[in-house]
């Protein structure tokens, strides 16, 4: 421990503006050698009984409905392709009817006529389906086009 007990000369102490932390750092080695002693007293009085974990079964997600028109506006259902809206339709009609209801999403090529495009989301609408998205290419990282 450091005290102050005058200087060497004899003269009048000068005020000390430095503050003495010698007490505090005691103290709190106290604080801690005490926690670090009745921690795991307390941890091994208490008995408690955990929850045991049990598994929920989660809904299962709908699968997504792939739709791809073309630029000459012919639509493929997952690689398979439509004839016209009809058979469209009929194919949509089924999937609407399950629960949970899944996405509709509609690739168009980029030189694809909205008109193509259009009787898709219309026949999308006929049938029932909630959900029609659009998959588009995101940005290049670099900033540059193609």
């Amino acid at each position: 421990m450091s005290m102050s007990v005058g200087s060497d000369s004899g003269e009048e102490d000068a005020v000390m503006s430095e503050i003495n932390t010698t007490p505090l750092v005691d103290i709190m080695l106290v604080l801690l050698i005490i926690f670090l002693i009745t921690s795991p007293v307390v941890l091994k009085l208490q008995k408690i009984a955990l929850p045991s974990e049990t598994n929920q079964a989660l809904k299962p997600k709908p699968t997504t409905v792939n739709i791809v028109v073309n630029k000459e506006g012919d639509m493929y259902w997952n690689q398979t392709r439509l004839n016209d809206t009809t058979e469209l339709f009929e194919f949509l009609k089924k999937e609407s009817v399950k629960l949970p209801q899944p996405e509709v999403h509609v690739r168009g090529d980029q030189q694809t006529r909205y008109e193509f495009i259009g009787k898709v989301i219309f026949t999308a609408q006929r049938a029932g389906i909630q959900k029609v998205g659009f998959i588009t290419e995101p940005p290049d990282k670099t900033g540059g086009t193609r």
